[in-house]
């Protein structure tokens, strides 16, 4: 007896085939609609950094090759720019009043948001509370800086009179070389202390309670249980606060250029107000520009270093 295998339709088959494929079609179709309307929301964000910060960025690397001022066309002059910043003075002394700066903003900034933050995560509910704690911050660095140089004039402000009725001498706040970087400095922690403790509140409230509560139990003290288990559970948050803090200290312009001007003398010359004052002050572009080159790696160097060492992508809470 003879088996007959019966073959496959191959017009079925293909109707078959048909069908997957119309059926899969839709789903890629769906996929690249959702791409486009993705790059379309994307597109203004990449125009704005393409414009206002690739470009300026590539510019800034090419002119700090050449001698350049706005009167005439640039000059190849290759690394002449970056062998004369080793040599030069200025700059060296500008980054000793930054790295002073630095110091003492970022010293007592995170001090006093630190106890800020758990005062708040403790004692304060109260959200209005928090709430006022960064109203300083969303008031203009500007603003904030001629608010407290007329409250610290020597001669009118508040803060001097106050010192003269208690029969102190006057203090010459940003007249002053031994006073005008700390001045400076109590400014900017002043208008920042609320926003930076507000991130560590917020990294408090990610640490269960059931921590502490397990903490209490073995009759651990508050002292040793804000060193054992919020600080360590808290450290990525710190690393993160510590890094942007820390690059934005570095970038102080603002306050220094409406209070001080970068003196008396050279006193609070930060390294902003040196790029600033060599290329619109002396036209030099070229110059500023290789600076400017110089403190991007600085800064690079400075978040790399405190990423890995710190190990602000680690965390002790599992």
């Amino acid at each position: 007896m003879t088996t007959i295998t019966k073959l496959p339709d191959p017009v079925a088959g293909g109707a078959r085939n048909s069908q997957r494929g119309n059926a899969a079609r839709p789903g890629r179709g769906r996929r690249l609609g959702d791409l486009r309307i993705a790059l379309l929301f994307i597109l203004p964000a990449m125009i704005g950094f393409v414009a206002f910060f690739l470009v300026p960025t590539v510019r800034g690397i090419y002119l700090s090759f050449t001698e350049y001022s706005i009167l005439g066309d640039p000059t190849w002059i290759g690394i002449k720019n970056y062998t004369a910043i080793f040599s030069d003075e200025l700059f060296w002394n500008a980054m000793g009043v930054t790295l002073q700066y630095v110091a003492l903003n970022i010293g007592f900034q995170t001090v006093i948001a630190l106890g800020l933050a758990l005062l708040m995560h403790r004692v304060a509910k109260s959200t209005f509370i928090r709430g006022a704690l960064l109203l300083p911050f969303l008031v203009a660095n500007v603003i904030v800086a001629l608010l407290w140089f007329w409250m610290l004039d020597y001669q009118m402000g508040i803060v001097n009179e106050i010192i003269n009725w208690l029969g102190l001498p006057r203090i010459a706040f940003f007249g002053s070389e031994q006073w005008a970087i700390p001045t400076i400095a109590f400014v900017n922690v002043w208008r920042h202390m609320g926003y930076t403790a507000l991130l560590i509140f917020a990294g408090l409230q990610s640490i269960p309670n059931h921590v502490y509560e397990v903490a209490s139990l073995d009759g651990a003290s508050p002292t040793r249980t804000f060193w054992s288990i919020t600080m360590p559970l808290l450290r990525p948050v710190l690393v993160l606060v510590l890094v942007v803090t820390v690059i934005g200290s570095f970038q102080v312009f603002d306050t220094v250029a409406v209070t001080t001007g970068g003196g008396p003398i050279n006193a609070s010359r930060v390294i902003q107000m040196y790029i600033y004052q060599k290329a619109f002050g002396e036209s030099d572009f070229g110059y500023a520009s290789a600076l400017s080159v110089i403190f991007f790696v600085i800064l690079a160097l400075v978040a790399f270093v405190q990423m890995k060492f710190l190990k602000g992508n680690e965390s002790d809470l599992d």
